[in-house]
């Protein structure tokens, strides 16, 4: 893992990039410095120089090496980590199959093989994968080193929306076994109706008098979730996560170490407290992901869906449409309340 910048300034720049004596220069892993371009440069031209060096250090006769310039880019950079990660990951099964291929002799005929065979095991995972197959061929098109791109016209397989609600009883029966960075975390998820990934940025700088101010990552939809008096009480709680002696922290949710929790290190703690909860309640069913207690959280609201969307921050009724799923109690027959 590359080494974090002393100058806060330089962040912009791409990864093994430093200011020489007299010019921005790249350090290869095995020494030396490879001159760039000039200190007159734009940070655009600095990344151009960047990207042609490395585009001339890597084979791209072969897929994978189209896949590791793209790794190199500027685009993928802009990217965000949790994003980065997943692209990783997705490509090790991708470059298995496809790694040694000529980019332009992958047909969609190859994709649509890869996906049935991959769907066997997983859909999900093979639409992921041909996503991140389609973003590869699309950045190396723009840049012609590619002829076309093999993905399109080729379908993906059908996912089934969740529909899944977390009850109250549910909610808080994992809530009681849970440690108390899972327990605040599930309150800034259904309260605020906040992705994960924005739950464990939050930053103190975004409590606010108003309340806390959040810009989800993923529709970049900026919202200050107004104070009540449950979420105060978890933002109290948060204040007395432990902290090592002597260390400071700019996030809610923070470790003992100051920093703050990844997806991964989050979703170790998260699993626990599902099977705790299963061993103290066999009876309920906890097969919910975290993600579910968004879907909770609008599912409680009340309102119009309407109002559920200015609240939820999606950008379209059809998004929280989907996240709605408390089921509607309906009259029978005769049951209906008579008009006065």
């Amino acid at each position: 893992m590359a080494r974090p910048r002393a100058n806060k300034a330089d962040l912009w720049m791409p990864p093994r990039t430093y200011r020489g004596r007299s010019a921005y220069e790249f350090h290869p892993k095995n020494g030396g410095a490879i001159r760039l371009c000039g200190f007159d440069s734009t940070q655009a031209e600095v990344w151009t120089a960047y990207e042609a060096l490395i585009n001339d250090r890597k084979n791209e006769d072969f897929f994978e090496g189209l896949t590791e310039s793209f790794f190199t880019s500027a685009d993928f950079f802009e990217l965000s980590f949790e994003t980065q990660k997943d692209y990783r990951k997705y490509s090790v099964k991708v470059l298995s199959v496809f790694g040694k291929m000529p980019p332009d002799a992958i047909k969609p005929e190859h994709i649509r093989k890869y996906m049935d065979k991959r769907g066997l095991k997983s859909r999900t995972q093979a639409n992921r994968e041909k996503a991140f197959i389609s973003r590869v061929f699309r950045w190396g098109y723009e840049r012609g080193m590619v002829k076309g791109n093999p993905t399109k016209g080729v379908k993906q397989f059908k996912e089934v929306a969740r529909d899944r609600y977390i009850t109250n009883a549910e909610y808080s029966a994992l809530y009681s076994v849970s440690p108390p960075v899972v327990q605040v975390a599930m309150e800034l998820a259904y309260l605020c109706c906040a992705r994960q990934a924005d739950v464990l940025e939050m930053k103190k700088g975004q409590l606010i008098e108003e309340g806390i101010l959040i810009k989800q990552s993923k529709t970049s939809v900026a919202q200050i979730k107004a104070w009540s008096p449950r979420l105060e009480s978890v933002i109290k709680a948060c204040s007395a996560l432990p902290l090592k002696s002597g260390m400071s922290t700019i996030y809610v949710i923070h470790q003992p170490s100051g920093s703050k929790y990844t997806r991964d290190g989050f979703n170790s703690r998260w699993l626990k407290a599902k099977q705790d909860a299963k061993a103290a309640f066999p009876e309920i069913d906890f097969n919910f992901t975290f993600h579910d207690l968004k879907a909770k959280g609008i599912s409680d609201l009340s309102g119009s869906l309407y109002e559920k969307q200015a609240i939820s921050g999606h950008k379209n009724v059809e998004q929280t449409a989907r996240y709605d799923r408390k089921i509607v109690v309906v009259p029978v027959v005769g049951g209906q309340k008579k008009a006065e």
